[in-house]
């Protein structure tokens, strides 16, 4: 006896339905990122400004020193993780196509100024140096000013946060033709260069998230990665010479 085939109202899945479900669960995904990441930046902010106040002794002295060095310390956590919500967002946005950068003529060395500037502190602190020496007249490059400052603040933290103490990060900035080429090399460990396709997804982390020794959410490079795209440009790491690693941007030259 030849066995019926099986009621259409009996079949499990259709062979579509997976890709739909997968679509449907990465839109939620998305969603839920973005909600969170509007609605932790209002108490942040809120955080970040009253911390400063406080540190600054705007309406008078704390009394102990030691309430100035907390207030410090809550203001740069603020600022730490209000970097790592609109890194989360600036993702989401490019993922989504739904990014607004506008391509202009923009300048390179002033990106990497604001950068350096931002993390000095934190370089002070590890004991680690910071050589730069932009080229004079330094060429601009056709991209987004505002990602350019996210593009260099994400390279320059993360040579900063795996610089061994006492080491030496070197940025430097070339015209090649019609590319300018942005390069910030470390004096850390390394990495695997089988590790790299990894890293440069979303939440991926160097060390295990357990007994990882750096802060970080795994998200400076592959918000690089995108925005360097969205920009036109191309972005790679490379060993150092003898150890670390080389961050290389490369972007067209404006004009």
């Amino acid at each position: 006896m030849v066995p019926s085939r099986p009621s259409p109202a009996l079949t499990t899945e259709s062979p579509d339905q997976e890709p739909v479900a997968a679509f449907g669960a990465e839109v939620q995904r998305r969603a839920f990122l973005r909600m969170m990441s509007h609605e932790l930046r209002t108490p942040l902010n809120s955080i970040i400004g009253f911390a400063d106040i406080l540190s600054s002794e705007l309406y008078g002295p704390l009394g102990a020193p030691e309430y100035r060095d907390y207030a410090e310390i809550i203001g740069v956590s603020g600022y730490r993780l209000l970097n790592l919500v609109n890194s989360a967002l600036e993702i989401i946005r490019l993922e989504a196509g739904t990014a607004e950068l506008h391509l202009d003529a923009a300048a390179m060395d002033e990106a990497v100024d604001d950068a350096l500037q931002a993390v000095s502190a934190d370089a002070q602190t590890r004991g680690v140096s910071i050589a730069f020496d932009p080229p004079r007249p330094s060429p601009t490059v056709l991209g987004d000013a505002r990602a350019l400052r996210m593009v260099a603040l994400n390279l320059v933290q993360n040579a900063v946060t795996w610089s061994p103490s006492g080491g030496v990060i070197r940025v430097s900035i070339t015209a090649e033709g019609a590319l300018v080429r942005l390069e910030i090399s470390d004096e850390g460990e390394g990495i695997n260069p089988t590790e790299l396709s990894r890293l440069m997804q979303p939440f991926e982390q160097g060390e295990n998230a357990l007994s990882r020794r750096s802060e970080g959410a795994g998200l400076g490079w592959p918000l690089v990665k995108r925005l360097v795209a969205a920009m036109g440009g191309e972005f790679r790491i490379e060993p150092g010479q003898g150890e670390g690693l080389r961050a290389i941007v490369t972007l067209r030259r404006a004009g």
